[in-house]
């Protein structure tokens, strides 16, 4: 489906992981905030940084700078990207992607040898990224969450952070 014609092309950031890493846990495409700043979950009203510095016991995770937070992730063997690698979008909602470029995941995943499980922040990612690792479920727990995103404000941050906790099981 085309976008219109001034919905700018997005590009997303490179994959914060490495030969450790446990989990990775993939969004869809940074948001505005996020690619204006250079920084993944970049936006204040995003839940990220506190559900999963609670996961990880980290409490002030959102307070530090970014290159220590991402430096906290990968400590505890969590890796971060996104399925879509460019997509058409005006402003950040997941609902406006057009002519989305996906990401090779399963490929890239088997990249990533002590690698257990795949978690997705939000539905979007989920049908995503569950459609990119078709024929591959066996080899990766697939995790769907609920978004993070302050745009998915139906539920509670305690019963979003309640779901997000599961990921912590794969990190041991």
């Amino acid at each position: 489906m085309a976008g219109p014609p001034d919905a700018p092309l997005k590009t997303s950031f490179a994959p914060i992981v490495d030969a450790r890493t446990r989990v990775l846990l993939l969004g869809t495409l940074p948001g505005e905030k996020s690619l204006a700043a250079g920084e993944y979950y970049a936006n204040p009203g995003n839940a990220f940084w506190w559900l999963i510095g609670e996961v990880l016991g980290e409490s002030d995770l959102r307070s530090r700078p970014y290159d220590l937070r991402l430096n906290t992730l990968q400590s505890h063997r969590l890796g971060l990207w996104d399925v879509i690698e460019s997509a058409r979008r005006q402003g950040s909602l997941d609902t406006a992607i057009r002519e989305a470029t996906h990401r090779d995941l399963a490929a890239f995943a088997s990249t990533l040898p002590d690698l257990r499980a795949i978690a997705f922040n939000g539905g979007k990612a989920a049908r995503d990224g569950r459609r990119q690792l078709a024929g591959q479920e066996g080899r990766w727990a697939l995790i769907d969450l609920p978004s993070s995103s302050g745009a998915h404000a139906a539920m509670a941050r305690a019963d979003k952070l309640a779901r997000w906790r599961q990921i912590a099981a794969y990190l041991q």
